[in-house]
């Protein structure tokens, strides 16, 4: 697992070209909220995660596997993941955060995250 990135993933860095080629500017990884969000719009008081389906567990995604050796292990991995994600998510909202969370699976198509992305950042 010390080989998986946490940052400049490939989803990341697609959301984040797109991000830049509509106009909007960031700062990325901000030590300083909780979960460290992947793009941070401070003037707005928004936040992106860019989330891996397969460490996230994204439901109903054909990215979303267990490996079938060592499941304990995976399951309470995972499982910490989860909780780790919705206590971040919740610690970020109670500063007055909002937070958009795009998926893996969805970066591919990026007209979808496209229309999402700009709906979030304008609202």
């Amino acid at each position: 697992m010390s080989r998986v990135r946490g940052k400049d993933t490939r989803p990341e860095l697609r959301v984040r070209r797109l991000v830049f080629a509509m106009g909007y500017r960031y700062r990325l990884h901000d030590g300083t909220l909780p979960g460290r969000p992947d793009l941070v719009f401070r003037a707005r008081r928004k936040a992106i995660f860019v989330h891996g389906c397969f460490w996230h567990r994204h439901a109903r995604c054909a990215l979303t596997r267990t490996p079938k050796s060592r499941v304990r292990f995976w399951s309470e991995k995972f499982a910490g993941n989860l909780r780790r994600d919705q206590r971040n998510l919740r610690a970020l909202r109670a500063r007055g955060w909002r937070v958009l969370v795009v998926w893996e699976c969805q970066v591919g198509q990026l007209a979808r995250p496209r229309k999402r992305i700009k709906e979030f950042l304008d609202a």
